[in-house]
């Protein structure tokens, strides 16, 4: 992360001409980095208070049939391109960054939910049932046995999230949301290496920032449980 850093850095301080000077400047990507982590937090934010309750409900005994049918359609509905969300999002909302946050949020929420409903169904039956021989009621297993079991499997699927939420947000550039794509797609156009590098770079930084910082969130929680 500290050679990424430097790299970026470096190309703000020798821009390569006067068009990417104008463009790399230290106010601008600040601007940009605002959009691009507003983007990336409050989508994520928003996918797992929506997927974690739901694959929540639909791990209960009662709603297992839906549980199997729903996993089947998001598995289904992870091979959408992320792109193609995007792009039906615009068609719906138009243009700007609330588009963008709804495209994000929903392409978010795959991940979460599958890991939710799989790591709480990965709970070996026999631990259950002694949890109910212990006379458990079914709320203090959910919270007791089952989520802390399930904890590391829900915790990949956000981090799978956020990851994948910085690398997509690049893309919504295309419907006016600003971010780090500004610089990807202007440096395409242009022809400035400059501005496609930094844009990259930043985006890397960001993804391994978020995914380093989650997993340290994950390391405290499970010391704590």
């Amino acid at each position: 992360m500290t050679c990424g850093g430097a790299a970026a850095v470096y190309f703000v301080e020798n821009p390569g001409s006067a068009m990417a000077a104008r463009v790399l400047t230290y106010n601008h990507l600040a601007v940009l980095t605002a959009q691009h982590v507003g983007m990336v937090v409050i989508s994520s934010l928003l996918a797992a208070t929506t997927a974690l309750p739901l694959g929540i409900l639909i791990s209960r005994p009662r709603l297992r049939l839906l549980g199997t049918i729903l996993e089947n359609i998001v598995n289904i509905g992870q091979t959408i391109p992320s792109i193609a969300v995007i792009a039906l999002s615009f068609t719906v909302l138009g243009l700007g960054f609330n588009t963008a946050l709804f495209a994000l949020w929903l392409y978010s929420l795959l991940p979460i939910l599958r890991n939710t409903y799989a790591g709480i169904m990965s709970v070996p039956p026999g631990v259950r049932e002694a949890a109910v021989g212990m006379g458990m009621r079914p709320w203090r297993i959910l919270f007791k046995v089952e989520l802390p079991l399930a904890f590391p499997i829900i915790m990949a699927g956000i981090r799978t999230a956020v990851v994948v939420n910085v690398g997509t947000a690049t893309l919504a550039t295309f419907i006016g949301a600003g971010g780090f794509g500004h610089l990807i797609v202007t440096g395409i156009m242009v022809r400035r290496l400059q501005l496609l590098l930094s844009g990259c770079i930043l985006s890397a930084l960001l993804a391994m920032l978020c995914d380093h910082l989650l997993g340290m969130v994950e390391e405290k929680v499970k010391a704590s449980i």
